[in-house]
């Protein structure tokens, strides 16, 4: 697969000044796949002195102006899918059958959904014979996760265009070239230079600087609890606007007598897919006592039967997880359950039988969890489920609501059962008898899940400051 060795900075694509190599390792053989180079602060400073200028022109662009920009990314973003594709599949370990779909298609569903809320966006609004008016907040850092790229890339970078914003992408290290690939697909759109640049690099470096950088007024980040805080502190200093989407733990509240058979499947499926590295996979299944053991036989025989192999091979199988340091972690928590008693329905320590070489990890269910155990606290981010009793509503609700995180929670029955527990969670997404992301609605977390809200007319905006005017005043770009 081809290398980018250079960053696309102000239109063009540029050496690093001071980058030193870095070796991409695909998940699956272990092998290099392809190499970046790890930028510098010097490459920030010249990046966010492009998007300065490109502000003074873009930040005033009309409503209609963004519109064509956005529906010229498109097509060009179209044309690259195979592409983009493939480098998810090799980078980060997803099967292409899934890479091609959920993973590159959400950049098609995230910039319409700009184009879309762009249009009946309104900028600004009458309060008696004053106006409050919303203007692009200026240079934003846009700090992205290897575990959906593209889906986090486009989510930022289209409500960022439609706000008129202008951006320094920095995507993560361990899945860079689909973030390559999207910076030519924004070149063959025509994007003005300096509008959208992309500096390569890992979080201690470029992360660091663009936090810490006084020419940057906004950092949207996704990714880890543990970095969201880093990149709080390296902010502050400068006053910047954070928004965070951050880990997960969600809950997957099973109703009492849900009949399973319709009830485990998508519960099972939300936490499969992409091997378990999902911020909002449904990770804890909460199921009544009466109804435990007989849930955990037929998860586990779920988990059982789902194969495992090569990401570049069609089909319904779940690829490695992303690296090294990943499935080491995810064996330590594994070994963790079984040490702190839980019950280990299937799965377990080891690679699955045949997969000698790759970071491929046996699909794992627990039973039997209590809400102190560590696999019912800390973010697995790999393909294991841990399975809890609860006695009564008011338990599954506070078992639920029972760790740091805050991002999505998941109800499976009757509605009007689960319409008296939805109020109580809290979470900032709750997915009732439904597994997908809606994208025009807003995702984002409570607590330690962030503080941002992403997609549709609400990821616009997180982009916009809010301006007083006071006196009679007619807007031009209302």
């Amino acid at each position: 697969m081809k290398s980018y060795l250079q960053n696309y900075i102000d239109g063009s694509w540029v050496d690093s000044e001071g980058g030193v190599g870095h070796p991409v390792v695909s998940p699956a053989t272990e092998d290099t796949c392809s190499q970046i180079v790890l930028g510098t602060a010097a490459d920030v400073d010249r990046a966010v002195a492009a998007a300065r200028r490109a502000f003074e022109s873009f930040g005033q662009t009309t409503r209609e102006e963004r519109m064509a920009l956005l529906e010229r990314v498109i097509e060009a973003y179209k044309a690259r899918i195979p592409d983009i594709a493939e480098a998810i599949a090799v980078e980060m370990g997803c099967p292409i059958s899934t890479a091609s779909t959920a993973q590159a298609g959400s950049g098609v569903a995230h910039l319409g959904q700009a184009l879309a809320a762009l249009k009946d966006f309104a900028f600004s609004e009458s309060l008696g014979e004053n106006t409050v008016v919303r203007e692009p907040i200026g240079v934003v850092a846009l700090i992205t996760p290897w575990n959906w790229p593209m889906n986090q890339i486009v989510a930022k970078v289209g409500p960022c265009l439609a706000a008129g914003c202008t951006m320094i992408l920095k995507p993560s290290e361990e899945a860079p070239t689909s973030a390559a690939i999207f910076a030519e697909v924004m070149e063959a759109a025509g994007v003005p230079a300096g509008v959208f640049n992309l500096v390569q690099g890992d979080g201690p470096g470029v992360g660091t600087a663009l936090a810490k950088h006084p020419g940057i007024d906004m950092i949207s980040f996704t990714g880890s609890t543990r970095a969201g805080i880093m990149v709080a502190k390296n902010a502050a200093d400068t006053v910047k606007r954070v928004s965070q989407e951050l880990g997960g733990k969600s809950p997957n509240i099973i109703i009492e007598g849900t009949p399973l058979d319709a009830a485990l499947p998508g519960g099972v499926g939300g936490v499969l897919i992409n091997s378990g590295q999902s911020c909002v996979a449904p990770t804890r299944m909460l199921v009544h006592k009466s109804q435990h053991d007989e849930a955990a036989r037929m998860v586990g025989e779920m988990f059982a039967a789902k194969p495992v192999g090569d990401p570049m091979t069609e089909g319904p199988h779940i690829g490695p997880v992303v690296n090294k340091a990943q499935w080491d972690k995810i064996q330590g928590l594994i070994q963790k359950g079984i040490d702190e008693g839980a019950t280990l329905v299937t799965g377990g320590l080891g690679r699955p039988d045949g997969l000698e070489r790759g970071f491929y990890v046996k699909p794992t269910v627990f039973s039997n969890v209590t809400p102190d155990m560590t696999i019912a606290q800390e973010e697995i981010f790999g393909p294991v489920l841990a399975i809890m009793p609860y006695e009564d509503e008011d338990d599954a609700v506070r078992i639920a609501n029972d760790t740091p995180y805050g991002l999505g929670a998941y109800i499976a029955g009757d509605p009007a059962k689960a319409s008296k527990i939805v109020g109580k969670l809290r979470a900032g997404a709750v997915f009732v008898n439904a597994g997908g992301l809606v994208f025009d609605m807003p995702f984002g977390g409570y607590k330690q899940s962030g503080n941002g809200r992403e997609f549709g007319k609400f990821g616009i905006e997180e982009f916009l400051e809010i301006k007083s005017v006071i006196g009679a005043y007619q807007p031009e770009n209302a």
